[in-house]
C-alpha cells in the first residue's frame, strides 16, 4: 500500500469519507463516484478479500499495525493509498468520533441477476422492501452463516452497501451475491422458473409450520422475508410457492424479521444435512 500522512481535513485525498452522518449526501456521493464504505479492522479485511475492489483506506496512528497485520498477504494493494490521519482530522472530516480507528473506500461492482446465479445456488435469501439497514446487515451476516448462497431484493430495498448494513454484517455482505430485481413481484416467477421453491415467512395462523417444510440436498430454495411491522405485500405471498410460518408462544406477534430470517435458514440447512430415509 502507499502510505500517505494527511494533516489538512480539506485535503482532497480524503473527499470520498465526507460527511458519512448525512444520509442524503452519502447517497448521491456513492452513487456518483460508485464507492461504499467499510468501517473497522475485520470489516476492512474482509473488504480486501471480496470481490469488491478497495479504492483506499483512512487509519488512526494507533490503528495502522493492526490494519496491516489484517491485510498482510491480501494481493492486489500496492496501488491503494493508506491515508494515515490524525483523530481530530479523520473526525471532523466524517462527521462523528471514528471509534473503530479506520474506514476504506470499496468500489461497487454491478449487481448480478436471477439468471445469472450459477447451478451451485442452492439457497437465496430474498427481501421485499427491507428498508432498514441494520435489519439489512443482521440478515446477510445470518445469510453467509448459515449456508445462503445470495441475497435478492425487491426494488425498494434499503442500499445494501450502506456503511450501517455493511458494518452490520461485519462485511459478509461483500461475500454475499447480490441480485436487484427491476420488476416485483415478477422476479418471484423468475426464481420459480430457475428452479425455486419460494417460501414466504408470514406469522398467518393457517400458513404451513416451518418444521413441516422438507428439503431435499439438491432441492433450490428461497426464503422470502417481508419488512418489519407491515411484513409481505399480499401479492408477493399470493406469488410463493407456499405460505410458511415459524410456531411462536401465543399471545406473541412476531418475530424480528432478522431473528425470522435466521430460524427459517438453519431449518433448510438442518433438513439438507439430514440422512435419507
Amino acid at each position: 500500500m502507499q502510505r500517505l500522512a494527511v494533516d489538512d481535513a480539506s485535503d482532497v485525498r480524503l473527499d470520498g469519507f465526507r460527511g458519512l452522518r448525512d444520509p442524503d449526501l452519502r447517497r448521491s456521493v456513492e452513487a456518483r463516484d460508485g464507492l461504499f464504505v467499510a468501517e473497522g479492522v475485520g470489516v476492512v479485511g474482509r473488504l480486501a478479500r471480496s470481490p469488491y475492489p478497495v479504492v483506499a483506506v483512512a487509519v488512526l496512528p494507533d490503528r495502522e499495525e493492526a490494519v496491516l497485520a489484517e491485510l498482510d498477504g491480501v494481493e492486489g494493494l500496492d496501488d491503494v493509498p493508506l491515508l494515515v490521519v490524525e483523530r481530530e482530522v479523520l473526525d471532523a472530516v466524517v462527521g462523528f468520533p471514528v471509534h473503530r480507528g479506520v474506514l476504506a473506500l470499496g468500489g461497487r461492482r454491478p449487481p448480478t441477476s436471477i439468471g445469472a446465479l450459477g447451478d451451485d445456488v442452492r439457497t437465496v435469501v430474498v427481501l421485499e422492501e427491507c428498508n432498514d439497514h441494520e435489519n439489512m446487515g443482521a440478515i446477510a451476516r445470518t445469510a453467509r452463516a448459515l449456508g445462503a448462497d445470495a441475497m435478492v431484493l425487491s426494488p425498494r430495498c434499503a442500499d445494501p452497501l450502506y456503511r450501517r448494513s455493511v458494518r452490520v454484517s461485519m462485511g459478509e455482505i461483500l461475500r454475499l451475491p447480490l441480485v436487484a430485481c427491476s420488476g416485483w413481484p415478477a422476479a418471484i416467477g423468475e426464481l420459480q422458473a430457475a428452479g425455486f421453491t419460494v417460501l414466504a415467512l408470514t406469522p398467518a395462523p393457517d400458513a404451513v409450520d416451518l418444521d413441516a417444510v422438507a428439503v431435499g440436498p439438491d432441492d433450490r430454495v428461497a426464503v422470502l422475508l417481508g419488512a418489519e411491522g407491515p411484513g409481505l405485500s399480499d401479492a408477493a405471498m399470493a406469488a410463493a410457492d407456499r405460505r410458511v410460518r415459524i410456531p411462536i408462544r401465543g399471545g406473541v406477534d412476531s418475530l424480528n424479521v432478522g431473528h425470522a430470517a435466521a430460524v427459517a435458514l438453519h431449518h433448510v440447512a438442518a433438513v439438507r444435512r439430514l440422512p435419507p430415509p
